[in-house]
């Protein structure tokens, strides 16, 4: 397997769309697949990337296919024993941040929506909303990669919460500036607030800590996919960090949950702990900040399906993918905590009744083991 943020010219990637016959089968034989990050990674301070990968052939291309390949809503919901109510979530919005604009993002949730029995979810119905940051008449630019992103976060979260409403937060750009002012909006208009992106640490990441700080909303990251790396958002105070794990299959039928390869998280060099974390038996950070808090399935090898019709490269073709990524389990757990009603927050998920699945296998740098740790944090939540 090889991570790569290359960007595929047009005319190999029809070559390979054109050829891709192969799914991606439910088990652990994966030759000839690859992954990549959607989003290639930013430079300089305070520039987030998205957390999204995808599946793609041996070229790194990605595989797009006219029908859905990858975890659909029924299998997923299964594994983790979530219900399967089309109201569950109702009465309740999830904010979803992103940068810059999907511009195909509405027709393609309900496409997503129509092919797994879930209520649609339309601006005319009220229960999805797409703004510009804080500007509801301004737009930003049109992102590809970004794009991907706005994708699996809604149809993700519609998924697992389908009665909620989903605000879709459209950031100017990728910077963490332009990204908390997206925030800022979105802790106002919404109970749940999902962010699928993140940047490594940096001094003076305490600045924007303030806009995770909000009576009654419920903030969750994703912790990354770059292994022991912790990243920002995920680590700040106030924000429910979630990492990943990968499934697996025999003859289709799930077996297990390990920690994957290239779950991020780690100890915060800037933050400190809470106390209900820092009491958690298993904790390991020395007062600092342990992420992740929680896991979900982002193995892109035992992703999930999305659709989005605004094409990966420009020109190019485009349908269903397969993807992962922590960009997978950030709305996921955004949306099943919404399913609950109640304010999800350390306080809550460190001393509550919720049920882990304590994953104690796998990982990457930070190994997993029996109870807490920096593999999976609590392990993934199920029931």
């Amino acid at each position: 397997m090889r991570r790569s943020p290359l960007i595929i010219g047009l005319s190999v990637l029809v070559a390979a769309i054109t050829s891709a016959t192969m799914v991606s089968s439910f088990g652990d034989d994966h030759s000839g697949e690859s992954e990549r990050a959607a989003c290639a990674p930013t430079q300089g301070t305070e520039k987030s990337n998205c957390h999204a990968t995808l599946v793609t052939g041996l070229n790194l291309v990605p595989l797009v296919t006219n029908a859905p390949v990858g975890l659909g809503p029924d299998r997923i919901k299964a594994i983790y024993n979530y219900p399967t109510s089309p109201t569950a979530g109702a009465g309740k919005t999830i904010a979803i941040v992103v940068a810059f604009d999907a511009p195909t993002v509405e027709n393609d949730l309900n496409v997503f929506s129509s092919q797994y029995g879930l209520p649609l979810c339309t601006t005319a119905n009220g229960c999805f909303k797409k703004v510009g940051s804080s500007d509801s008449r301004r737009l930003p630019q049109v992102d590809t990669s970004w794009a991907v992103e706005a994708s699996l976060d809604t149809q993700w979260a519609h998924a697992i919460a389908p009665g909620a409403k989903i605000l879709l937060i459209e950031a100017q750009s990728d910077t963490l500036s332009s990204l908390m002012s997206a925030v800022d909006y979105a802790k106002g208009h919404a109970d749940y607030v999902s962010m699928s992106w993140g940047t490594d640490e940096f001094r003076g990441q305490g600045k924007f800590n303030s806009y995770f700080s909000e009576d009654g909303v419920s903030f969750f990251a994703s912790a990354g996919d770059s292994g022991l790396i912790p990243t920002y958002p995920a680590t700040a105070p106030g924000v429910i960090a979630v990492g990943g794990t990968s499934l697996h299959f025999t003859n289709s039928v799930f077996t297990s949950e390990t920690g994957w390869s290239f779950g991020g998280g780690g100890c915060s060099a800037f933050e400190s702990a809470s106390s209900y974390q820092a009491n958690t038996p298993g904790y390991s950070c020395k007062g600092k900040r342990s992420t992740p808090d929680v896991s979900f399935n982002a193995d892109p090898f035992s992703g999930v399906a999305i659709y989005d019709s605004t094409p990966f490269v420009k020109g190019g073709t485009f349908g269903w993918y397969q993807v992962g990524g922590t960009s997978v389990s950030a709305p996921a757990i955004a949306a099943r905590a919404a399913v609950t009603g109640q304010t999800v927050n350390a306080k809550r998920l460190y001393s509550s009744t919720y049920n882990f699945r304590d994953i104690v296998t796998g990982g990457d740098a930070n190994s997993c083991a029996v109870g807490f740790d920096l593999c999976s944090g609590r392990g993934s939540w199920i029931g």
